[in-house]
C-alpha cells in the first residue's frame, strides 16, 4: 500500500513559525485583567514592543533564574559533599575582606 506524504499545514493555520531563525510553536496564555492592563501599560509605553514580546522575556526571564538556581543548588551539594578546608575559608574571608576595602563608598 502506498502513502502520501502528508500535505503542508497552511501558513496561517499552523502554529509553529520561525523567530530569529528558530522554529516557534504558538501558545494560548490567559491572564487576569489586572495582569493583562499591566500588560499593556508595558507594550503602549514602548518597554516591549508586543504583548508577545513581553511574555517571551518574562518566560526568558523565569528560565535564567532557574537555571542559576540549579548551578547554585549544584554548588552547595559539592560543598556539601567536599567542605571547604580552614585554609580556603580563610582566603575567602581575606579576599571579601579586600574587596569591600576596595569599595569607593
Amino acid at each position: 500500500m502506498t502513502t502520501l506524504p502528508s500535505p503542508e499545514p497552511h501558513p496561517i493555520t499552523n502554529p509553529r513559525t520561525v523567530y530569529s531563525g528558530v522554529a516557534t510553536e504558538q501558545i494560548a496564555v490567559r491572564l487576569p485583567e489586572e495582569l493583562l492592563v499591566e500588560l499593556d501599560d508595558l507594550v503602549s509605553r514602548g518597554v516591549y514592543e508586543s504583548r508577545a514580546a513581553a511574555v517571551r522575556a518574562g518566560i526568558e526571564a523565569v528560565m535564567e533564574l532557574e537555571r542559576r538556581r540549579q548551578t547554585d543548588q549544584a554548588m552547595i551539594e559539592g560543598y556539601r559533599r567536599t567542605p571547604a578546608t580552614r585554609a580556603e575559608r580563610e582566603a575567602a574571608i581575606g579576599s571579601l575582606r579586600d574587596a569591600i576595602l576596595e569599595e569607593p563608598w
